[in-house]
């Protein structure tokens, strides 16, 4: 073991068998080009994922490494460690994690006892340190960039209207940085990203701008601004968008990406001209938040190993449908990440990509270009591939190429907006697929929506009353016989934002078409017919599995009826 510690990161790779050989020649090759590190190469190349280098460094070093590059800074992270520490220390503080109370520090000696002991005794107890290996120069800049300036949205608010600037605090730096407008936009999406938001929308009224925030599902404002910040804070947000600031009577779209506690995130820009002005949404795309372990989607066993048996099936059209944000795509991924190897060649056709993704080719729709997804799949299918994923079926021509597909031998992922599962056939009927096309060619459908997580730090529980009761499918003859059924309810607290709820979970229903259901589908029967067929062989539907989780105690009854229709089970 200890001379395998002495080895170096590509050699300890190539032991593990996570890299080749040939993958490390290339890196090294881009090594000698860019004089980037050999891990952060070998994660921007698609080899390797951060965490597994993550765990050679430590294994070799008994160190972990970060980059500074693009930070987006911490405001609150920045006040726990003073200046002069942070240069005594050569340390820099990268982000305050407070569900966890844990600071992340970047260090260029994190074996350095004496500064760790220093620092700890100096912070509000119980907060722990994580030490992240950074170069020294990369701290020296970071120290010089953030410290003097004001970060949090109030100072640099105030900064603005009253044109106080330490110009003393500024030194030399001549970096656009010191742009108070500048700071506002990246605390603002610093202060959106640490939140959990998915969106943050920008919303000019006649007199004043609104900010809100998506927070699992649920919009809600955070500021109001008054309305003369608005045209700067535009043009700054379109210059990062790379958007056209000269235009402001047209729609337009853009991407921001940059770098937020050590990861990086990137933002779906989108500008509409209102009455009042442009307004602005940015759509959170975390690439961390978006590839989910297959068993992390909260599936139950049997449902689980259902979709497994599925995914498993050489071809043939796998459906996943719901409204708009309710973790389609999360889904898709999720499936293909579970089928990436090596030994497939995977396709996709999006509007637009989300998420890159290594080994797989991922493609754009392009209307400009005359490249939508019915002309996609069709150039698709001169690439030999096994898996095909299309973003969405909107027309019969993208229908019919998708089946087509799918009776050539390749197997097809694409998502659908319909309600539940079975409505999916007569949406697909109604496109203009014919049934005897559908019959045999559809492996199941996935219908999903998202509904909000219960915060465990302050939920109560409390008994059901009668009508809950019969929601939960308990009868009330029961109730003297078996203790009261308890389910839980939201509070809020500080750890919540005193919602009552933090995060949010899929609810999922997996409909496996089987010889006897295609037979159906083939005879144009109802979807009446479809659904008791369905229930007979133990299809378990969003309703089962929304309230599966409320007698879990994971979520409430109040938000399973926001997604689904419940009153089915009242009659």
């Amino acid at each position: 073991m200890a001379e395998q510690a002495k080895l170096p990161l590509g050699k300890l790779l190539i032991q593990k068998g996570v890299i080749s050989e040939d993958q490390l020649r290339i890196a090294l090759i881009e090594q000698k080009r860019s004089n980037e590190p050999l891990g952060k190469l070998l994660i921007t190349l698609g080899f390797v994922t951060e965490a597994t280098v993550r765990e050679a460094l430590s294994e070799n070093l008994n160190q972990q490494s970060a980059d500074l590059g693009n930070l987006v800074v911490d405001a609150i992270a920045l006040k726990l460690i003073p200046k002069e520490v942070a240069k005594r220390y050569r340390v820099f503080p990268i982000v305050y994690e407070r569900h966890s109370d844990n600071l992340i520090l970047a260090m260029s000696d994190t074996s350095n006892i004496v500064a760790l002991d220093q620092i700890s005794a100096m912070l509000v107890k119980g907060i722990t340190i994580t030490p992240l290996l950074v170069g020294d120069s990369d701290i020296q800049r970071a120290i010089d960039q953030y410290y003097g300036f004001e970060l949090s949205i109030d100072g640099i608010l105030h900064e603005i209207e009253t044109g106080e600037v330490n110009y003393a605090s500024l030194g030399t730096v001549s970096d656009e940085y010191s742009q108070p407008m500048v700071r506002l936009i990246d605390a603002l999406l610093a202060d959106a990203v640490q939140n959990g938001a998915s969106d943050i929308h920008f919303e000019p009224e006649q007199s004043f701008l609104r900010i809100r925030y998506r927070i699992d599902g649920i919009l809600r404002q955070i500021r109001s601004l008054h309305k003369s910040y608005w045209p700067a804070m535009a043009v700054r947000l379109k210059v990062i968008s790379n958007m056209n600031i000269a235009e402001t009577r047209a729609p337009q779209d853009g991407r921001i990406s940059i770098k937020f506690s050590g990861r990086q995130i990137d933002f779906r820009a989108s500008a509409q001209p209102t009455t009042h002005g442009e307004n602005f949404v940015l759509r959170v795309l975390d690439r961390q938040k978006g590839l989910v372990p297959l068993d992390g989607l909260g599936l139950g066993e049997a449902e689980l190993h259902l979709l497994k048996l599925m995914i498993a099936r050489p071809d043939g059209v796998i459906l996943v449908t719901g409204p708009t944000g309710s973790g389609k795509t999360t889904t898709l991924y999720s499936i293909l990440n579970h089928v990436n190897t090596e030994s497939v060649n995977i396709m996709t056709l999006e509007d637009p990509v989300e998420y890159p993704m290594t080994m797989i080719r991922q493609t754009s729709v392009n209307e400009s270009a005359k490249m939508g997804f019915a002309e996609g799949i069709r150039s698709m299918m001169r690439q030999d591939p096994d898996i095909i994923l299309v973003g969405e079926i909107r027309d019969k021509e993208t229908a019919e190429m998708a089946f087509s597909a799918a009776m050539t031998g390749h197997q097809v992922y694409t998502t659908l907006h319909t309600n539940s599962a079975i409505g999916s056939v007569s949406r697909l009927l109604d496109i203009g697929i014919v049934p005897d096309i559908m019959a045999g060619n559809i492996i199941g459908i996935i219908a999903q929506r998202l509904v909000r997580k219960l915060c465990p730090h302050c939920r109560a529980a409390e008994p059901a009353d009668a009508v809950e009761r019969r929601l939960l499918g308990l009868h009330d003859a029961d109730a003297d016989a078996a203790p009261a059924q308890l389910i839980y309810r939201a509070v809020g607290c500080e750890r919540c934002a005193h919602q009552g709820y933090k995060g949010r979970l899929a609810i999922i229903e997996l409909l496996k078409m089987t010889p006897a259901l295609d037979e159906m589908v083939a005879r144009r029967a109802s979807s009446r017919e479809l659904k008791n067929a369905a229930a007979a062989g133990g299809f378990h539907s969003l309703v089962d599995d929304g309230l599966r989780r409320v007698r879990e105690g994971v979520t409430t009854l109040e938000e399973v009826a926001r997604v689904v229709d419940l009153t089915d089970r009242l009659s």
